[in-house]
């Protein structure tokens, strides 16, 4: 079983700043990869960040240099530091995580299921 508890979601004004972190346990040998996505009303579930466990990120267009994503690889963790919000990235924000179990070659992903980040004008 693998558990991922998200945390940082709310409500914040255009312009501030939000902090998101995920945290991921159980039977994980190993996370290759950590990520963010996000899904707001009506539209489809998008890229927000993505890091690898040697710190290679990837991130969406909306959000490049605004959004910082980090891992602490000690502690399976995965922090999204995001600044200057705007309306447009109000979302449900859902970690993931790419990982593999022990004795196994098998990559798997799971998902967490969500933490809401609302921006107000």
């Amino acid at each position: 079983q693998v558990q991922l508890v998200e945390s940082g979601g709310g409500l914040v004004q255009a312009g501030g700043s939000l902090r998101l972190s995920c945290a991921a346990s159980g039977t994980i040998f190993s996370i290759n990869a950590m990520g963010w996505y996000r899904q707001a009303p009506g539209k489809q579930r998008e890229l927000v960040a993505t890091i690898t466990s040697g710190g290679s990120t990837n991130y969406a267009d909306s959000v490049k240099g605004r959004f910082t994503i980090s891992r602490d690889n000690a502690k399976n963790t995965v922090y999204l530091q995001m600044n200057s919000l705007k309306p447009e990235d109000t979302a449900v924000y859902y970690c993931n995580i790419v990982y593999r179990r022990r004795y196994s070659t098998d990559a798997m992903a799971y998902w967490g299921k969500g933490t809401l980040v609302t921006v107000s004008s």
